[in-house]
This record gives structure tokens, C-alpha cells and sequence, in this order.
């Protein structure tokens, strides 16, 4: 995050189109002086509940949300001096031996010096950093201390419109640390750009969110792990974002049981079929979405699966392809050697091509 004033911001501007076309910013997890109201009155769901929900949420979860602090070293371009700064985010312990999951962005997307996690216990350790991805805006740390409590990870793909969402983070740092809010699941599927990335399947909650709850938990009524706050917009109140669990859960497991995540490689550059044509003012026949490839990677899967130039990627498998983000996520599905079938438009006509995915090289 940047640091703005005494917030820690990533600004960046995207324009989204609804009913009418407006600019809309939005924040990496964006300071906001208003707070979500938890009401002193019985929460029910057809039974009578002889604790508010929130406070039974928050009691459960706490003790499995750290906070995270990296410090970076900045180098002025002209004077050539390095200056150390420090931003703070949130995590949730996934396991008791250590392992936190986060946000990508909190660790600074890997520009970092140190990381180090504070427990509820008030207690602090370094972390390392086992693995992380910009795209996704995730990342898995760990540290040495053991016997800690793992949060419950929920069912994302069961969430609907109108669940009850509470979040628990550090806005504004430290020194608001473990601050409980409260709202509703207002959308699903909702797409964003932020400075670097677009992402996308993400769920938009009302729950208050600010600088600092990077990282943190969105929770169900029952205190499991739904979400991992990312973003927020600037304008208009109670619009913020999360990444759903399920998107993080077999990658979080593959780092706890070998220590690192090996992720395959497609072997394509490629951008966005919308952007493309909007770009370019080009129609592509026979494709209205997708991604459409510019070059093949020697050598890759792709290039051994016969994808070409001008190719439109639609599909892997059963999952549509929408953008570059959705063929990054669908990747996480797949490890070396595994095989799939790619949907392309060809010439107007779709064309099968059968891929078997190799390690990414670069990782």
C-alpha cells in the first residue's frame, strides 16, 4: 500500500459501465471514517439465539486473525538514498503450525524486506513468504509459532445475495487492531480494476472495510471464512470487495503439505478479447468474449497443443473464458502433466485442442 497522508493506499481508476457510464475509483482496501453500527438486539434465523450473532462470530474468529506488517526499502531515484516504510494489512492462520493467508498487496507483492505478524495474544513473529500471486492478490506466509488456532473455511460457492457478511481486521493499523463490522453479501460476481490487476468473481459486501483490513476475513453468520478482503470503492459508501475462499483453499493446502505451490504455465501472450476490439475497432467472428493470442511460446503447452496466433481462447475445459484474469485463476485448477481440452475460435468456427500442462519456469 501507499502511504497517503497517514493511510496506506493503492488508488487507481477504473471505468465501469451500468445503467450509465461513470468513473469510479477504487482503493486497495481505502480508508473510510464511517463504520458499520452492530445493533444491541437478538440476530434470529427462525430460532431464538440467546447470544447476538456478532458477538458469537467474533469470539470464534478473532483468535485466528493476525495482523501483518512489511517493511519495505524505498530508494530515491534522484539522491540515490534508501528510506524504510512500513505498512500493516491482516491475516487469517489456516493452520496451527503457522501457515497465514493473505493478501498479495500486504507483503507488497513480494517487494519487501521483512514481514512480521502479530497473534492475539499480542505476541509478534517473522514470517516468511512461501508463496504469492499479484493476479489473484493472494499470498501463504508462515511463521515458527505453533499451537495457533485455524479460522474454518466456509463454502464460498454456497454464499447468495443478502447472507449476512461481518469482517474482522486492523483498519487503519494497529491501533484500531481485531475491529468487528457488519453487513450483508450485496452482489456476486463483480469485477474490478485495481492499479495492476483486474480481478474478477469477487463478492461485494457493504460490511465496512478500510485501510488495513487487507487480508482479513469476511465471515458467514456461522464465524467461517468466506471471503479475504481486497478492495474497496472511493466513491459511494459501503461497496467493498472480497475474494471468495474457495478461490485460495487448494492452493493453501498444497502450500501447508509441500511448502510451496508449483503452478503450470499455458505458454501464451494474449489480452483481452473486449479490449482488443475496442482497442483496434476489430470484430473477431464467432467470438463475442475470451482472450485472443498474440504469441506462442515456443516449446509451451500451447504451442504443443497446437494453439496459434489470432486463436481466440473461450474455454478450459468447462470454465468460460472471460479475460486474462479468469485463464490465470483457471490455472490453479490443473499441475504438471494434467491434461485439458481448450475451446478456440478458429477462422470464425470453434476449434477442440487437447493441452497437457507443463511447470511454469518461471516460478
Amino acid at each position: 500500500m501507499r502511504k497517503i497522508g497517514v493511510f496506506f493506499l493503492v488508488i487507481v481508476t477504473v471505468i465501469v459501465s451500468a445503467l450509465t457510464s461513470s468513473a469510479v475509483t477504487y482503493y486497495i482496501m481505502s480508508s473510510d471514517k464511517d463504520s458499520a453500527t452492530v445493533k444491541n438486539e437478538i440476530v434470529t434465523d427462525g430460532k431464538t439465539k440467546e447470544q447476538n450473532i456478532y458477538q458469537a462470530v467474533a469470539e470464534k474468529a478473532t483468535p485466528s486473525v493476525v495482523g501483518v506488517t512489511t517493511t519495505t526499502i524505498d530508494r530515491n531515484s534522484i539522491f540515490d538514498f534508501a528510506t524504510e516504510s512500513k505498512s500493516v494489512g491482516t491475516g487469517i492462520i489456516v493452520d496451527s503450525k503457522g501457515f497465514i493467508l493473505t493478501n498479495s498487496h500486504v507483503i507488497q507483492d513480494g517487494r519487501f524486506k521483512s514481514v512480521n505478524v502479530l497473534f492475539n495474544d499480542g505476541t509478534t513473529s517473522p514470517a516468511e513468504v512461501l508463496w504469492f500471486d499479484p493476479t489473484l492478490d493472494l499470498a501463504v506466509i508462515k511463521t515458527n509459532k505453533t499451537g495457533l488456532t485455524p479460522a474454518e473455511l466456509g463454502d464460498s460457492d454456497k454464499v447468495r445475495v443478502g447472507d449476512i457478511a461481518i469482517a474482522i481486521g486492523n483498519p487503519l493499523g494497529l491501533d484500531l487492531q481485531k475491529t468487528v463490522t457488519q453487513g450483508i453479501i450485496s452482489g456476486l460476481d463483480r469485477t474490478i480494476t485495481t492499479e495492476n490487476n483486474k480481478m474478477t468473481g469477487l463478492f461485494q459486501t457493504d460490511a465496512s472495510i478500510n485501510g488495513g483490513n487487507s487480508g482479513g476475513p469476511l465471515l458467514d453468520q456461522n464465524g467461517n471464512v468466506i471471503g479475504i478482503n481486497t478492495a474497496k470503492a472511493q466513491t459511494g459508501e459501503g461497496i467493498g470487495f472480497a475474494i471468495p475462499i474457495n478461490t485460495a483453499k487448494k492452493i493453501v493446502q498444497t502450500v501447508i503439505t509441500s511448502g510451496g505451490y508449483e503452478k503450470v504455465l499455458l505458454g501464451v501472450k494474449a489480452i483481452d478479447l473486449k479490449f482488443y476490439e475496442a482497442s483496434t475497432g476489430k470484430h473477431i467472428n464467432g467470438a463475442d468474449r475470451g482472450i485472443i493470442v498474440k504469441e506462442v511460446i515456443p516449446g509451451s503447452s500451447a504451442d504443443k497443443a497446437d494453439v496459434k496466433p489470432d486463436d481466440v481462447i473461450i474455454k478450459v475445459d468447462k470454465t468460460n473464458i472471460d479475460g486474462m484474469t479468469d485463464l490465470q485463476k483457471v490455472l490453479y485448477n490443473y499441475s504438471a502433466g494434467s491434461k485439458a481440452t481448450l475451446s478456440v475460435i478458429r477462422n470464425g468456427k470453434e476449434v477442440k485442442l487437447h493441452v497437457t500442462f507443463q511447470k511454469d519456469q518461471q516460478q
